[in-house]
């Protein structure tokens, strides 16, 4: 790219590579956000490709230069967000985009790269708070009595599957804490397992009785795919070639099996949504949840008594003689 800006706004195709001027300073921000921040890796490699789109608009000194910084202002930010916005990009997806940006200057003008912070009047649209479509009652039922029943086979697979999804649904973990866990995060006596979330905060979620069933019957299976290249592994969950299940393979699995069930189509994140508002539905207070969540602020938490009330009005207008 030449030296002259062709207008910050303009937002051109996701580029495969990074400029090669700009891999030491991605590199030190990425590094940061793992050991200062205690960002997930998850989060972290997106807050990354959200900078290498921002300093695409921006012009370098050369063809194989830095981004030069001195040019990124707040015209330039608001030009950038209001170029993913026409894009089509979700609510959800500009306010990461935004925060990501907010985050880089703020340590680029810490570090000496950069004058001055210029976020720091930058304004983004709020993430939606409309919570994805989550499953009744009883298509959660049917969804882990498929996967029940498909394991009655042994083959250890399908136990495994069976028992990741009964603990997803049963404890509301993310997909990423779930295939994090080592076979000793998991208090079978006491029904707890210890699960490292966002920030690298630690917490202990309760699980059922189905679920510790299915958990017990998949220990016994489990040796059926270990690889004895990797034996020395601990991980939970071990995928088919004998080494830590993988969050791609989960998401196959639930929509693979939300599909033999016939309930409505969703990924691991819409059984961790079942959860949250089945709780709440259930009785559960707001804390209780958001700890078994993990959730940071309450605030997130509090998406689910949208759909919660929700239901109540439809179950209300269909049942009451004078609704």
């Amino acid at each position: 790219m030449s030296a002259s800006r062709s207008g910050a706004g303009a937002v051109r195709p996701h580029r495969i590579a990074e400029r090669p001027g700009d891999g030491a300073m991605l590199d030190a921000f990425d590094a940061h956000l793992r050991a200062q921040r205690g960002l997930s890796d998850h989060t972290a490699r997106a807050y990354r490709g959200d900078v290498r789109t921002l300093l695409d608009v921006l012009p370098t000194g050369d063809a194989d230069g830095p981004t030069v910084l001195a040019e990124l202002d707040l015209t330039a930010l608001r030009s950038w967000l209001a170029g993913q916005s026409g894009r089509g990009l979700s609510r959800s997806t500009l306010a990461r985009r935004a925060a990501a940006a907010r985050t880089f200057t703020a340590w680029a003008t810490r570090t000496g790269r950069m004058a001055q912070d210029p976020a720091l009047r930058l304004l983004a649209p709020r993430p939606d708070s409309v919570v994805p479509g989550v499953l009744a009652v009883d298509e959660a039922d049917t969804l882990l009595a498929v996967a029940r029943t498909r394991a009655d086979d042994g083959e250890p697979g399908h136990v495994r599957d069976w028992a990741a999804l009964e603990l997803l649904y049963a404890s509301g973990v993310r997909v990423s804490e779930l295939v994090g866990l080592d076979l000793a995060d998991v208090d079978h006596a006491q029904r707890l397992v210890r699960v490292l979330g966002k920030g690298n905060k630690e917490r202990m979620v309760p699980f059922g009785v189905p679920a510790g069933r299915a958990l017990a019957q998949w220990v016994g299976a489990r040796a059926g795919l270990v690889d004895p290249a990797a034996a020395a592994t601990n991980a939970l969950f071990l995928g088919d070639r004998g080494r830590r299940l993988g969050t791609r393979q989960v998401r196959g699995t639930v929509h693979a099996l939300a599909a033999a069930a016939g309930v409505r189509d969703l990924a691991p994140h819409g059984v961790r949504h079942s959860t949250a508002t089945h709780l709440l539905e259930g009785g559960s207070d707001l804390r209780s949840v958001q700890e078994v969540l993990g959730h940071a602020s309450l605030a997130t938490t509090q998406r689910y008594t949208h759909i919660s009330a929700e239901r109540l009005r439809a179950s209300f207008q269909q049942a009451h003689p004078r609704a």
